[in-house]
């Protein structure tokens, strides 16, 4: 009996789509296509939606993946402010939000309550300025902000091929893909559907808590022939002003507020030359001890593309919708993203000059 052509994405030890256990061993547990193959309805041959998907992104010059298996690393708000930056250096930038059951990027930049709009090219995403374009599940169900989404995973990867094959992106340089924690339907559908991705770029805190999972995605890159731009370690220290702090003092149970005293005390003895308005405060918030990001990827052979303190200023600008590139408050975590964003970009550059055709991406 002819099993038919097993998908990409398909679990180990698949017995395909067209033979009479589909969807129903052992093995097609968790699998994506398991409820496709169980109904029968399996089509033969290679994926239909591909050609269409490959035809809309044509338009696109360079796709980027940000992942990371932990969740509340940072991932979310780093993909906004990677978006910002890009845009702020005049490309033309889509940011699509991946991330279905608990979509950020409206809130982040700005842009909750907004819906998408339909014409004779497709879905529009939701722009933010002239060069930034986002898509997002919370646009397409904006009346069902606080609703969960409890969606399976064939009915995610439906919404996913949607967003790249119906969404009018135009032509741009950078599409930015924000994906959720772990390595599944989402992770899977992207990875099979979206050809000449230039790379994925993975977010991690320093614990080792976190790089146990974060490991999951560097490795998860490589078995899909991903290159791995480089790993952030995010929230790599609280660093903030001294002025910002508020110092307590403990009597039993309760706190009292000694900052307007403490503040006074350092202003009196400090030496002349220092200005407590210039000094930082830093506290290492995650224990780092067994070498964070950096040995991590020293250890797995990948890209490390440098730290980002936990600013407060950063966490307000992305509960604001803002970029911590516009004026000066994020002094702290907007020249480490710079350098972070500089690298990538260079990294792209360099293999877009090596590839064949001189720079000439399909």
């Amino acid at each position: 009996m002819d099993k038919g052509e097993i998908p990409e994405d398909a679990n180990e030890h698949c017995p395909g789509p067209q033979a009479e256990t589909a969807g129903k061993s052992e093995s097609c547990a968790g699998c994506p296509n398991q409820q496709v193959c169980a109904s029968g309805t399996a089509p033969k041959g290679p994926d239909p939606d591909l050609v269409a998907i490959s035809e809309r992104m044509a338009t696109v010059k360079h796709k980027i993946l940000v992942l990371s298996c932990k969740g509340g690393v940072g991932k979310s708000t780093f993909s906004a402010q990677l978006s910002f930056a890009l845009a702020g250096m005049d490309h033309q930038v889509g940011l699509m939000d991946l991330d279905i059951c608990g979509p950020s990027m409206p809130k982040m930049l700005g842009l909750e309550g907004q819906g998408i709009h339909k014409s004779n090219f497709g879905w529009q995403p939701v722009y933010v300025g002239d060069n930034l374009g986002v898509m997002s599940i919370s646009f397409v169900f904006p009346e069902s902000a606080d609703e969960p989404a409890i969606w399976s995973g064939p009915r995610k990867t439906d919404l996913i091929k949607r967003f790249l094959k119906d969404v009018y992106w135009r032509d741009i340089d950078y599409l930015v893909v924000d994906t959720p924690p772990g390595t599944s339907d989402e992770h899977i559908t992207i990875s099979s559907c979206l050809a000449g991705i230039d790379g994925a770029i993975i977010v991690t805190t320093p614990q080792e808590v976190a790089m146990v999972d974060v490991r999951k995605g560097v490795n998860f890159c490589k078995r899909k022939g991903i290159d791995v731009l480089g790993v952030v370690e995010n929230m790599s220290g609280l660093v903030q002003p001294l002025s910002d702090f508020k110092f307590t003092k403990q009597l039993g149970s309760s706190a009292v507020d000694v900052t307007e005293d403490m503040i006074s005390c350092l202003r009196e003895n400090a030496p002349p030359e220092l200005r407590l308005d210039d000094v930082f405060v830093w506290s290492q918030v995650f224990d780092g001890s067994g070498g964070g990001a950096e040995r991590m990827c020293e250890e797995m052979g990948v890209p490390f593309l440098g730290k980002v303190p936990l600013d407060p200023q950063l966490c307000r600008a992305a509960e604001r919708g803002k970029s911590c590139f516009e004026g000066n408050k994020c002094s702290v975590s907007a020249p480490a993203l710079k350098s972070i964003i500089e690298k990538v970009i260079a990294s792209i550059n360099i293999k877009e000059d090596l590839s064949p055709g001189g720079g000439e991406k399909k």
